[in-house]
């Protein structure tokens, strides 16, 4: 590992292997269902399919334009920084740490403002199709609360990357690949308490039928379901969710106030029994499992990639961040596509549960139709962006495992 030429590749290596071998073990070999054969136009009209189209095709194609763009303005003050910024750079370097924290937060700016033009234009298109109830004001609003959000954090991890790397120059990706453990398990458990009350209210489930399906549910499937929140999403969009989130005390279940308000009792609890698959198979603590195999492995990765892009005498100074961040958005990119080849059977698992708690599936498939609808979502993407970005098979394949179900016996109760 000393030799310079051979580190980029034998810490390639390490993270593939890292990467695969997270994958094969995390992800789910039993409690699926093979999906049946589904055409989409048998459960949807060619109007809403069109709509669909209309609305998908350029929204994806903003998606990944400011994705390129992000990239692109990355490469571009790490590989060829403008004299200005060299310049911030040097005289940051007088103050490591915090001129570090003030590179990183810039960075988030700079990269804010590049793709900016995406963000809005993506805006604009969801009021037009219905599914954004939020003025500008309202937009704008949030879109500066998480900017800053993000600038104080990456400012902060770029303080503490530049910090491990003076203590451990050789080998800072060790103590790194242990931060990026710790804070990925901080995060989530703080965030439903901490981050995601700055953009929305959750109240408690009140009593009433819709809570003791809740409960009811939860009984059966033997869990500890936590607390059940409401979220107030309607404030945002017009489309219908539900998440679980959160470790130990925070752990908790979350239904978007559109799918208390639009969706039928025994849909509602079909999404429930979904979100209990998660806590009964312990879905979020095996995410930060997973985190803890490939997060050390693609440390090491994010070291070599700087030891290759920034020069030595950067390397302890704010001068390496926009190595570090490119390196880091590389291998996040590339990891993320192993985490996405986990988390589409593990939500599969989670249908599967969800029917057989429930043995409805009439009511799975209309719960389908109507996320798939109301939310705009190609019910069949082509493979190669379900591959790359898909944290969910797609909705004719969810609709398969209900019908599997159903032509199994499975609609009868026990």
């Amino acid at each position: 590992m000393h030799d310079r030429g051979i580190r980029l590749p034998v810490a390639l290596g390490v993270a593939v292997v890292a990467a695969g071998a997270a994958t094969l073990a995390l992800r789910p070999r039993s409690g699926l269902i093979q999906p049946a054969p589904v055409k989409a136009q048998a459960y949807f009209s060619p109007a809403e399919l069109d709509r669909i189209h209309d609305y998908v095709g350029p929204q994806r194609a903003l998606a990944i334009g400011g994705l390129v763009v992000t990239g692109a303005a990355l490469a571009f003050v790490a590989l060829r920084p403008p004299r200005r910024v060299r310049r911030a750079l040097e005289r940051a370097a007088a103050r490591p740490r915090l001129g570090s924290l003030a590179a990183g937060a810039a960075l988030v700016i700079v990269i804010g403002v590049a793709t900016l033009p995406f963000s809005a234009i993506a805006h604009q298109r969801d009021v037009d199709y219905g599914l954004s109830t939020q003025g500008w004001g309202g937009w704008t609003g949030d879109l500066v609360k998480s900017e800053a959000i993000a600038a104080v954090l990456t400012g902060g991890g770029a303080a503490l990357l530049v910090a491990l790397m003076r203590r451990f120059p050789r080998r800072w990706w060790v103590p790194g690949g242990v931060a990026v453990i710790a804070l990925g398990a901080l995060f989530t458990f703080i965030a439903p308490v901490v981050l995601e009350p700055i953009f929305n209210k959750f109240t408690p489930l009140p009593a009433g039928a819709l809570r003791s399906d809740v409960l009811d549910l939860a009984r059966r499937s033997h869990v500890d379901v936590g607390q059940v929140y409401k979220v107030d999403a309607s404030r945002r969009t017009t489309g219908a969710n539900a998440y679980v989130a959160g470790l130990g005390s925070t752990k908790r279940v979350v239904l978007y106030d559109n799918l208390i308000q639009n969706y039928t009792r025994p849909e509602i609890r079909s999404v429930v029994a979904h979100e209990l698959g998660h806590v009964k198979r312990r879905d979020v603590p095996r995410g930060i499992l997973w985190l803890a195999i490939v997060g050390p492995a693609a440390t090491l990765l994010v070291q070599a990639l700087v030891e290759r892009i920034a020069p030595r005498e950067e390397r302890a100074g704010p001068a390496v961040v926009p190595a570090a961040a490119l390196s880091i958005a590389l291998v996040s990119f590339a990891t993320g596509i192993a985490g996405n080849a986990v988390s589409r059977p593990v939500e599969a698992r989670a249908d599967a549960y969800a029917l057989r708690l429930t043995h409805d599936p009439k009511a799975f498939i209309a719960v389908e139709q109507k996320l798939t609808t109301g939310n705009l979502s190609d019910p069949d993407p082509p493979g190669w962006l379900v591959d790359l970005f898909g944290t969910h098979p797609p909705a004719t394949e969810r609709i398969g495992y209900a019908l599997r179900f159903e032509r199994e016996g499975g609609a009868t109760r026990p």
